[in-house]
């Protein structure tokens, strides 16, 4: 029987894209009815995409793959998104009240529009983690309804390059999938993994993935800091790899044998080589010398991480450690020995509650994927009809039309492109004319009337049909208050001329 009411997620991870679908139960579990993956080393690297055509081709056949698990249609996905851009940066708004005023959910929402409008050079602010807000002497979570003429909001800014959303959005138009919503997956994957307990006391989320690993920090229930290390089990891949081995052997060496920490004080048997199935071999020593080396660099940019954060005496719940690279035997020692952290908890799985369904590997490799579905909260299910198959391609000179199947291909491209351009065109013409009301705004309020309705009329030739009304409103407004400032503007200056009159009198 064909599912009706599940949540479609995808991955976009340097080894591999995963697609998920699942359904979500009134008690909270999670059923998982589809999973299907692409490799994904030949086009996205640290979590980037740099190949459009090639994730657009992948992409596709992710959703025809759940699509025929599901016997179903997808009308739209959620989209994790992470990678090496990915990071977190401060940012504190001020508002300096003219008297002792009790603070508003206006005022705060007020605070929160203007830190979202910090201008950033070539990057966009994802999401944003309030910190505090500073009232007085007082630093308070919540300080609606608190009296005070002074307050400075902290925030913590989530920034990505604004070429990876770009690149994102373009891939899943030329897939023709539609994006339900975007997720931020490292704050997916601290909701999935990390107990209440442990945000609130205090922790690190370490994600070890194929090309990055992401460090989270968290305190009081609030994300403190994140980064992501552009290092991960590849990179131990690749250093095998440097002594002329395979990198498909060199991986399943680093898988069978590889060992995150050699403890000196034990006597273990000497193995002189490490092999496989005849294929290839290496000295037990030099490998291990390779892995624990890719680690324990890895380890130092994780703590310097945690350094720079401020919290890295602060953490009473340690650290939590996921993802697949942290499969690498005696990974907890070794995070141990590095960081001198006492509490080290190996995550293999969430937190979350899955029933029936498809089961899936304990192994931390399918957290994030999981997090993802947990994430989403629209049905995903396209009840119209099944996705239409890619047209085969023309077999024969001629279509019946009589242009050349050449001709038809380039035909459908350029209306595909000219679609797309009309699009992006809409796109800017909203977004400038919004541009021009904020401006109108700003004119306003620093009493420049003129100004303020020559940026209206900007605004307005630009025919934006669901911003006319605002438009209207404002355009009135403004008119009101440049016509009671020109009246005051006369009455000042007839007292002046009276009083120069006396004066001369006198």
């Amino acid at each position: 029987m064909a599912a009706t009411d599940f949540i479609v997620a995808i991955e976009l991870g340097s080894s591999k894209i995963t697609g998920i679908a699942g359904k979500k139960h009134p008690d909270g579990s999670i059923q998982v009815l589809a999973l299907a993956s692409e490799p994904s080393s030949d086009f996205i690297r640290k979590g980037v995409i740099y190949n459009l055509d090639k994730t657009a081709q992948s992409l596709t056949s992710i959703i025809k793959k759940l699509e025929s698990t599901l016997k179903a249609s997808i009308g739209k996905v959620y989209v994790g998104i992470g990678g090496q851009s990915l990071r977190t940066i401060r940012n504190t708004e001020v508002r300096h009240l003219e008297e002792e005023t009790k603070i508003s959910q206006e005022l705060i929402d007020s605070l929160m529009d203007s830190n979202r409008e910090v201008p950033i050079i070539d990057q966009d602010i994802l999401e944003v983690a309030p910190q505090e807000y500073k009232v007085g002497i007082n630093l308070l979570a919540d300080p609606v309804g608190v009296p005070s003429d002074h307050i400075e909001g902290r925030f913590l800014n989530i920034i990505a390059r604004s070429s990876v959303k770009q690149n994102i959005d373009k891939c899943f138009h030329q897939a023709g999938i539609e994006i339900a919503d975007y997720v931020i997956s490292p704050l997916a994957l601290a909701n999935a993994v990390l107990t209440n307990s442990e945000r609130r006391s205090g922790c690190m989320l370490i994600d070890f993935g194929a090309d990055t690993t992401t460090v989270s920090v968290y305190k009081n229930n609030i994300l403190r800091h994140l980064a992501v290390i552009p290092l991960g089990g590849s990179n131990i891949t690749k250093d095998i790899c440097s002594q002329q081995i395979e990198e498909e052997d060199a991986e399943e060496l680093k898988l069978k044998y590889g060992n995150a920490y050699i403890d000196p004080s034990k006597d273990e048997e000497e193995t002189p080589n490490y092999a496989i199935d005849g294929k290839c071999s290496i000295e037990a020593h030099l490998l291990e010398d390779i892995v624990e080396a890719r680690v324990n660099e890895i380890l130092a940019n994780v703590w310097n991480q945690i350094v720079l954060s401020g919290y890295d005496d602060k953490l009473l719940a340690g650290a939590i450690v996921t993802g697949g690279a942290a499969n690498l035997k005696n990974m907890e020692e070794a995070f141990s020995k590095r960081t001198k952290l006492e509490k080290v908890r190996m995550a293999k799985d969430s937190q979350l509650s899955l029933k029936g369904g498809i089961e899936l590997k304990k192994d931390g490799m399918s957290n994030t994927i999981i997090a993802l579905l947990a994430a989403g909260k629209e049905n995903c299910y396209r009840p119209e009809h099944p996705r239409e198959p890619a047209q085969p391609i023309q077999t024969g000179l001629f279509t019946e039309e009589g242009e050349s199947a050449e001709e038809k291909r380039r035909r459908l491209a350029q209306e595909a492109e000219e679609k797309r351009r009309k699009e992006e065109a809409e796109k800017q013409r909203i977004a400038d004319c919004e541009s021009f009301i904020k401006k109108a705004i700003e004119l306003k309020n620093a009493e420049k009337y003129k100004e303020a309705l020559a940026a209206l009329s900007k605004a307005e030739l630009l025919d934006v049909e669901t911003k006319n009304a605002q438009i209207r409103e404002l355009e009135k407004e403004i008119k009101q208050l440049k016509k009671g400032s020109s009246l005051w503007s006369k009455l000042g200056k007839k007292i002046t001329t009276l009083s120069d009159d006396l004066l001369k009198e006198d």
